[in-house]
């Protein structure tokens, strides 16, 4: 698998996150995550495979997140009821998501960019 770059487009974040694949000649397959999320057994690949916790993959600040109250109903959602609530609306995954299927960063910082899409 190449890498896969989930984002949106009006978002300056994942903007610079394409920008910065792009000048560093990094290819890759993009989705907007907004029309095409993630399949809930893509996520759950997504969220073993990167060793994090799964609460970094919510877009804490988005207003989906907020409309929900889902800062109070995570703690009594099972895993799998999160990932399907992941997977039902790509507003509510942190973005940009990009992975390899062996590695995975969540939202865009240069220097993890660096370290970990750099060959």
């Amino acid at each position: 698998m190449g890498l896969h770059y989930y984002g949106y487009p009006k978002c300056t974040t994942c903007k610079k996150a394409e920008k910065w694949l792009k000048e560093n000649e990094i290819p890759y397959e993009a989705s907007n995550i907004a029309e095409q999320p993630p399949s809930e057994q893509a996520l759950k690949e997504i969220i073993t495979s990167s060793q994090l916790p799964l609460k970094k993959f919510f877009n804490t600040s988005g207003m989906k997140y907020r409309e929900l109250g889902l800062k109070d109903k995570l703690a009594t959602m099972s895993e799998d009821e999160q990932i399907k609530l992941l997977a039902s609306d790509g507003m509510l995954i942190k973005r940009p998501l990009v992975t390899d299927g062996k590695t995975t960063t969540v939202g865009f910082n240069e220097e993890t960019f660096a370290e970990t899409w750099k060959a």
